[in-house]
């Protein structure tokens, strides 16, 4: 009954917030096919409260990199699905490739 915004500021807001402070995180969306786990963290445009978990951590990083001063920052984000074993990278160029 939560909307995504909702769903970040409660759970992975402090996440975010831990990875702009240098540490890694990870965000882990498990459940039954159809559960609503891509669109938590993909979401949609329009309304602005459904946008996902995965944009709404990106503007966070992104603006939290802007603000700092004299710092260098490296981002490497994945997006993996792993379902019946077989592990996927959803953000490589061929997304239905099998990963070893």
């Amino acid at each position: 009954e939560h909307n995504t915004e909702q769903i970040y500021n409660e759970i992975a807001y402090p996440l975010v917030e831990g990875v702009t402070e240098g540490y890694n995180s990870t965000i882990f969306a498990y459940g039954q096919t159809g559960s609503g786990k891509s669109f938590t963290m993909q979401g949609i445009v329009d309304p602005s409260t459904q946008k996902g978990i995965i944009p709404r951590a990106f503007e966070h990083i992104f603006e939290s990199i802007q603000c700092a001063e004299n710092a260098k920052f490296l981002v490497r984000a994945s997006y993996l699905e792993i379902y019946n074993e077989d592990i996927r990278d959803l953000l490589g160029a061929d997304t239905k490739q099998k990963l070893e």
